[in-house]
């Protein structure tokens, strides 16, 4: 299967270019991502990066804690006894709750390039569980006619499975961004190690003895071993005592002589863009004030979360309803937390609602996470009714 794995990855495009075992590009097949900097990137080595870390975290968990609702598309009511509701909104199997397996999946497509989860399905064809796949062990491929399946290695073998039973999120491309942005995540991992062999113990010399005489090897390394004997360790800072017109001369450098500090900020926005994060999401907040920062946030909403959503309620849909049932009803992401400003704005929000007549009391409390009132499902301005007899 490996074998027949790798001979369909090197045909690519639509004139089959044929690749070779020599090509840069078939090294990605074996896992290994080759960069310019020397350094090989994948899913491991690439966390190891902070920012990297956080943008992955940020999405997957994000799109992990938003609730997903099955609804009429008539009504806009939930439709709770659906079995697919129970899938999206509350548990996808006995030991994985609905948001742990969009979490999970959703990172499987950031770090692999997809996410699959295969649905168990009851006698009568109906949803019943969603368990997870371990991304290598899936492998995509098509008839001759177009129509995808799935080939899933298992301990008792290959399986095939039909696209109907197999839930599927992938990044963009179908590639996983730490490919595509391999030679950013590679170029921060080598700031990362040469900051640190330059400040290991000490970083640097932070002092030259100059000598009127020449030394040989013998008595540069005797000196050299009483100065760290004499002036290191809980002796550092005590005064130094030269012979034979020695000279000390203190050397001076700084992260910002070398532009080492604003290299890895550049690192860090070269990685969201990469992510499609804003950068203040990353917690760059060099160019960070209050009002951008708002704004980002919605931005992360509209530019980064919102595909990965659409993606997920037709991955959805596709899997636990049938072409009958999507055309009276269908999945969503519930997004009222990450679009909800300041108190004072979204009590104004409320209340324009409610007078134009566009939500009753119950919506409102709804919106707040309160229980009904009684009453409180009509329609009336609150600001204008008043206790008269209309009639009259």
């Amino acid at each position: 299967m490996a074998l027949t794995k790798i001979k369909k990855a090197l045909e690519f495009g639509a004139d089959k270019k044929a690749l070779t075992l020599t090509d840069a590009d078939a090294l990605t097949l074996f896992g290994v991502l080759p960069t310019a900097s020397g350094v090989s990137i994948g899913p491991s080595t690439a966390l190891r990066v902070p920012a990297v870390a956080c943008a992955v975290g940020l999405i997957s968990e994000t799109i992990g804690a938003l609730p997903v609702k099955l609804y009429e598309r008539a009504s806009k009511a939930a439709l709770t006894d659906h079995p697919a509701y129970r899938l999206v909104h509350d548990e996808a199997n006995e030991w994985t709750s609905a948001a742990e397996l969009r979490r999970d999946l959703t990172l499987d497509a950031l770090l692999h390039g997809a996410g699959h989860a295969q649905v168990i399905r009851l006698a009568d064809g109906a949803p019943y569980e969603l368990h997870r796949l371990d991304p290598s062990r899936v492998q995509r491929d098509q008839d001759d006619y177009g129509e995808p399946f799935y080939r899933v290695s298992t301990d008792a073998g290959p399986v095939r499975l039909s696209y109907r039973d197999v839930l599927r999120v992938e990044a963009f491309g179908g590639v996983s961004p730490i490919t595509l942005g391999r030679e950013a995540i590679a170029l921060a991992l080598s700031f990362e190690s040469h900051i640190g062999g330059l400040f290991a113990n000490g970083g640097r010399p932070s002092g030259v003895i100059k000598s009127p005489k020449v030394l040989d090897v013998d008595a540069k390394k005797k000196l050299a071993a009483s100065w760290f004997s004499t002036h290191s360790g809980s002796n550092a800072g005590g005064t130094a005592v030269l012979d034979e017109g020695m000279d000390y001369q203190q050397l001076s450098t700084t992260l910002a002589d070398a532009q080492f500090a604003e290299n890895r900020l550049e690192q860090v926005r070269e990685i969201a863009r990469v992510f499609r994060v804003p950068p203040t999401m990353l917690f760059e907040l060099s160019r960070g004030t209050w009002s951008n920062t708002e704004e980002m946030a919605r931005q992360f909403m509209q530019v980064t979360l919102k595909p990965w959503l659409t993606a997920w309620s037709w991955a959805y849909a596709r899997c636990l309803l049938t072409p009958e049932e999507r055309k009276t009803a269908y999945l969503e992401a519930v997004t009222d937390d990450l679009l909800t400003t300041d108190t004072a704005a979204r009590a104004t929000a409320y209340g324009q609602y409610r007078s134009m007549g566009a939500l009753t009391a119950n919506e409102v409390r709804a919106g707040l996470n309160l229980p009904p009132m009684a009453g409180g499902d009509t329609l009336e301005n609150p600001y204008t009714t008043t206790s008269k007899d209309k009639a009259a």
